[in-house]
């Protein structure tokens, strides 16, 4: 479907839960309000959504959470999402926790693809910025992905006086694992404006200082804006995602789901309208209407750099990573 800016919107974010075995404190403040198990929807409701999305031309799909695998059943819905006519693509994005154990099930589910959250190799820095112990569980879910020949990407957020000398050892992952390694700005939603982010612009500068010029990587990498790299002798490339530094609106071809069923066009504001009422009164046309009209109405572009003009008051653990 065409959006009002000419745009092709073809991909959708389905958040399933808001729920996180993890507490990274840019994405899961502490003072957190949760969404109580009723307001979210049922796995029946997320597949008729998805349906609905599908006859105005949503092909990929992306399940995100929270932490999706937390929610029981997640890797029979991915499976479901996938039989669904018109969706050519299904991947998942986790903190990788529970990867490992889940892996042959998502592959047997047809799973296109897995990015995998991941700010730091040290043991102590990861359970300072998450809240918890289980880097090496993480580490394992990697491994179990690429040895199960998934398209695996590893998401970084740097952050200034956390973790931001830690770049060329994560980047070091695409040379030793055929895995793409993608640094994430900062985004200001939520915790993530009391954070202090390293621009990828700074960062690229920095990986250039010390590899040489980079070669451009042209191939496609999947749904999303990222612009790749590749480095001599590295299995895989370098994304950057540079939402703030390097505004990519006018290409995005994006809308979003929370888990209780709000429809979102951009991060940046609220008010994308409801499915969740007309799910529940079995009203498949409305439910389409109003997906429709969250894709025309999608804003320009985000206004991160005018903080005073967003509207959206939702961490981005009760949005969808």
């Amino acid at each position: 479907m065409i959006d009002g800016k000419g745009r092709t919107i073809d991909y959708m974010r389905i958040s399933i839960t808001d729920r996180c075995n993890l507490r990274c404190r840019y994405c899961m403040p502490k003072d957190i309000q949760r969404m109580a198990p009723e307001e979210i929807l049922t796995y029946e409701e997320i597949e008729e959504v998805c349906r609905q999305a599908a006859a105005l031309g949503i092909s990929k799909l992306k399940v995100t959470g929270g932490e999706p695998l937390i929610r029981k059943g997640c890797v029979s819905l991915m499976g479901k999402l996938k039989q669904i006519p018109g969706i050519c693509q299904v991947t998942l994005t986790t903190n990788g926790i529970l990867l490992e154990q889940s892996i042959e099930e998502l592959c047997s589910a047809g799973v296109d693809g897995i990015n995998i959250s991941l700010d730091t190799l040290d043991r102590e820095t990861f359970r300072r910025i998450t809240g918890a112990d289980k880097l090496g569980q993480v580490l394992d879910g990697i491994k179990a992905s690429v040895c199960h020949g998934v398209n695996t990407k590893i998401n970084v957020v740097l952050q200034e006086g956390v973790n931001a000398g830690e770049w060329d050892g994560l980047l070091a992952m695409s040379q030793e694992w055929p895995v793409d390694v993608r640094f994430i700005e900062m985004m200001p939603i939520g915790g993530g404006e009391e954070c202090r982010g390293i621009s990828n612009q700074y960062l690229l500068k920095m990986i250039m200082d010390k590899y040489g010029r980079l070669a451009r990587d042209a191939e496609g990498h999947g749904n999303g804006p990222a612009v790749y790299y590749r480095l001599p002798g590295f299995l895989g490339s370098i994304g950057f995602i540079s939402a703030v530094h390097e505004k990519f609106c006018t290409a995005c071809n994006r809308i979003r789901m929370t888990a209780d069923g709000e429809i979102k066009p951009c991060l940046c504001y609220g008010g994308g309208g409801s499915v969740k009422r007309a799910l529940r009164e079995g009203d498949k046309m409305e439910v389409r209407r109003i997906l429709g009209q969250a894709i025309k109405g999608k804003p320009e572009g985000h206004c991160f750099e005018r903080k005073q003009d967003m509207t959206e008051a939702r961490k981005m653990v009760q949005i969808g990573g």
